[in-house]
């Protein structure tokens, strides 16, 4: 079965089995929001995930599966703390039953959220059941473009101190030119570029060598104008449609390039796909060559260097445009706002402003968490 037939038949008995049928158990109407969250329920399978107390011996700790489907509910509800989707949930009787907990009483205290949740971006819950989503939707499907974009993540926590640089070394005399004289100790080498060793390094090994601390970040918005923030900058692959195939957080200063060649290759393990779409910060020999060895076509949008380059690319614009004439390459190209587009849900709808914990552990699971609802709704707007 296809995808489209999967995902046809899925809304169908959404539709037409699903909702009526909790609607009759929970005898009351479900809102969008709850039908939201329960298609996002139904593709996450958290239980599937989390293992159940039920018969074990020992006290009991609080169900965790219906903790992490609260979480959830948060990112569909965009509920900016944890403290307020304790309150809804003591309040909104059918959000409860969606999340597990029959009466008010068995809703846990805040401390008790904050302890799962911390258990939850420990073991990569969230990332875990979007990788399985993925695998399980984009298994066979050849998807036609990727959309490498990163986007800012502003955070509430003091960015780190820069590590302390070792005392500098007297200056050595300038070189003379031409050829030095015999015995002159050769210059040191140039350490090697991040992007050139990242060629023949495993994965893990190239996400252990980025920075992951909160800092600053210093980005150029399509208009040019600069804007810096606090925090940390999410990197996102996505593909036709909206569905964010793989994610990477790092801090705000990384540069969007050093990041392309790892995020590339997590997402060749993923899915098939044709093109990579990125704009001209990630301009750089060894992103395409990298493209190129997974079997991509790399659509770059050029970077211009160089004493009247921009000027040069201005006309060859406006010669294109006054001949009428439209590149195949940048007809591919103007797929790339999917990227901004769940860059967009992500922030504007399920949370990704909403950021109030500390560390990059926890920041990428509750960044995950909204990452989950966005590639779950966009699967099911598929076919509607």
């Amino acid at each position: 079965m296809s995808l489209g037939e999967l995902l046809s038949n899925f809304r169908i008995r959404l539709q037409d089995e699903l909702f009526p049928r909790l609607e009759e158990g929970l005898r009351t109407r479900l809102s969008p929001h709850h039908k939201n969250l329960v298609v996002v329920l139904n593709f996450a399978r958290v239980e599937a995930f989390l293992p159940h107390w039920h018969g074990l011996p020992g006290r009991p700790p609080s169900e965790r599966a219906a903790l992490a489907r609260a979480f959830l509910a948060k990112a569909v509800f965009n509920l900016p703390t944890t403290t307020l989707l304790r309150e809804v949930l003591l309040a909104d009787t059918t959000l409860r039953l969606i999340c597990g907990w029959q009466h008010a009483g068995e809703v846990p205290s805040q401390s008790t959220f904050s302890r799962a949740f911390a258990e939850f971006a420990n073991s990569t819950l969230a990332e875990r059941m979007h990788e399985a989503l993925i695998a399980a939707t984009h298994t066979e499907p050849l998807v036609g473009h990727i959309s490498r974009d990163s986007t800012a993540i502003e955070a509430r926590e003091k960015p780190q101190k820069p590590a302390a640089q070792p005392a500098a070394a007297p200056p050595e005399p300038p070189r003379k030119r031409g050829r030095p004289p015999k015995g002159t100790p050769p210059a040191p080498p140039k350490p090697e570029r991040r992007m050139l060793r990242q060629l023949d390094m495993s994965i893990q090994a190239m996400l252990d060598e980025l920075p992951r601390g909160c800092d600053r970040g210093t980005k150029r918005n399509a208009r040019g104008h600069t804007t810096s923030w606090i925090g940390y900058k999410l990197h996102i692959d996505t593909a036709d449609s909206g569905i964010p195939i793989s994610c990477v957080l790092t801090s705000a200063s990384v540069h969007d390039s050093q990041v392309a060649i790892p995020l590339a290759t997590i997402t060749a393990k993923r899915v098939t796909n044709c093109y990579d779409l990125m704009d001209s910060a990630y301009e750089a020999a060894e992103i395409r060559q990298h493209s190129e060895k997974l079997g991509h076509v790399p659509i770059i949008d050029p970077n211009p260097r160089g004493k009247g380059a921009k000027q040069r690319q201005a006309n060859e614009a406006k010669s294109q445009s006054s001949a009428n004439f439209c590149p195949a390459e940048l007809v591919r190209y103007r797929e790339r706002t999917t990227a901004e587009r769940v860059n967009a849900a992500l922030k504007d709808t399920h949370g990704g402003r909403h950021l109030r914990v500390r560390g990059a552990a926890k920041v990428m699971s509750h960044l995950m968490f909204g990452i989950l609802c966005v590639t779950a709704l966009n699967l099911v707007r598929l076919n509607i």
